[in-house]
């Protein structure tokens, strides 16, 4: 320090001790021109200069903050196989496709009308055992239930008594045919036997044919007895493989020709009803593609609409199209509500990656890259901005950013920025 400056100091000195804001004039000045401290500009300890403080921080900034199995490398992460097996975290390399431009909108599943019955009686009685109930499966011509019927009794007698007159007409004919022949009986009673004959036949046809219309096939009808308790039972048998899907009858139960005894449907196969509002009329065609899934992680399959209503309808002015599902597994339940994706077009396109895989990460959209790390096993991911062009619902046309063989989290991407988040807001710490 030069003569100057020690007569400034010790001057600052003296005003410092009595002279108030002189005294800090002279420090400030001091120390402006010739480098020299001001009383309490070092910190108090053990002395250390503000150099090596602030290298003490930086190297503090850097601690490790992972857990096992996870590292950061330079700007991204880095995990071990295991971690990414846990976090669901998964790589795949970019590749292009299909991009489908889709029109989504509601719908439900319902029974195939088609396949639907009520199982009507074809007789009034009363039930007297009943063979089906509520999810049971039925087969073609299966008994389902058993009616005590007078009607049938009737019906039977009649059919019964047919054939007595039909055997007994018979004879008489073929008795009058021989007198004739011998020139023993009058033309007039052979006439007569003849319409006796015909008469009868005829009774019996009809009787047979009502045996029919009630339900009994041609081998039951020729297998009928007189044997007694059998005359009045009637057999309600389902018309072809299902499942019943409701039933009101019970034991003890009277029912006529008008009651729904039970309800049989075909689950083989259902309809998905899909709503089509009037500005999107105009869009959908038969034969679209359509992509159907139940909300969540439910079921999904995909068909071709087969049918459009030709009326909106009044009430909500939208109208009905339709796909055929198969339902062998019986994945699908009426009742249902689901989400219809019609395709409306598509194009290939050289990157296409799941929505999923892009997240948006200070105000850029990013895709996380996936490249081997320093320890064997690691990959490290690091955010990469990306152009997006084209969305559907599930996927998005990378328009520049990400190359076809680019190895990057096709899923866990969300995962991912969360993690990079809590990191950058410990070092900010």
């Amino acid at each position: 320090m030069n003569t100057r400056a020690t007569v400034i100091c010790a001057l600052a000195l003296l005003l410092g001790v009595g002279g108030g804001s002189a005294g800090t004039y002279f420090w400030l000045q001091a120390r402006e021109e010739h480098g020299v401290a001001a009383p309490g500009d070092q910190p108090e300890g053990d002395g250390h200069s503000e150099a090596e403080h602030g290298q003490k921080a930086s190297v503090g900034d850097h601690e490790d903050h992972g857990s096992e199995g996870e590292s950061h490398e330079e700007e991204g992460i880095a995990l071990s196989a295991e971690v990414r097996a846990q976090m669901g975290v998964e790589v795949a390399e970019a590749a292009g496709g299909r991009l489908e431009q889709m029109l989504s909108l509601p719908g439900e599943i319902a029974l195939n009308a088609d396949r639907v019955a009520h199982v009507v009686p074809r007789v009034g009685g009363i039930v007297r055992e009943v063979r089906k109930f509520l999810g049971e499966e039925v087969q073609p011509g299966e008994v389902m239930a058993i009616i005590e019927s007078r009607e049938l009794a009737e019906a039977k007698g009649t059919y019964l008594a047919g054939k007595e007159r039909l055997s007994l007409a018979q004879a008489t004919f073929k008795t009058s045919e021989d007198l004739k022949a011998k020139k023993i009986l009058p033309e007039l009673d052979f006439l007569n036997a003849s319409k006796q004959l015909a008469e009868a036949e005829i009774e019996l046809r009809v009787a047979e044919n009502k045996l029919h219309a009630i339900g009994l096939s041609q081998q039951g009808t020729a297998e009928l007895t007189n044997e007694p308790g059998k005359l009045t039972l009637y057999e309600l048998r389902g018309p072809f493989t299902g499942t019943v899907i409701a039933k009101h009858c019970a034991l003890g139960e009277v029912v006529n020709d008008q009651t729904d005894a039970f309800m049989l449907a075909d689950l083989s196969t259902v309809w998905a009803n899909i709503t089509v509002y009037a500005q999107d009329v105009g869009q959908v065609r038969v034969g679209q593609t359509v992509h159907i899934q139940v909300a969540g992680d439910g079921a999904k399959a995909t068909g071709t609409i087969a049918y459009i209503a030709s009326v909106l309808s009044e009430t909500t002015r939208s109208a009905l199209a339709r796909v055929d599902l198969p339902n062998t597994q019986r994945q699908w339940r009426p009742g249902t509500f689901i989400t219809a994706a019609i395709v409306l077009n598509s194009a290939e396109v050289p990157v296409l990656v799941p929505l999923d895989a892009i997240q948006r990460l200070k105000n850029q959209t990013v895709v996380f890259i996936a490249e081997e790390g320093s320890e064997k096993g690691n990959i490290v991911f690091q955010p990469r901005p990306v152009v997006v062009g084209r969305t559907s619902p599930t996927h998005a046309d990378i328009v520049s950013g990400l190359r076809p063989g680019e190895r990057f989290a096709v899923k866990g991407a969300s995962i991912l920025k969360a993690d990079l988040g809590k990191r950058e807001a410990v070092h900010e710490h």
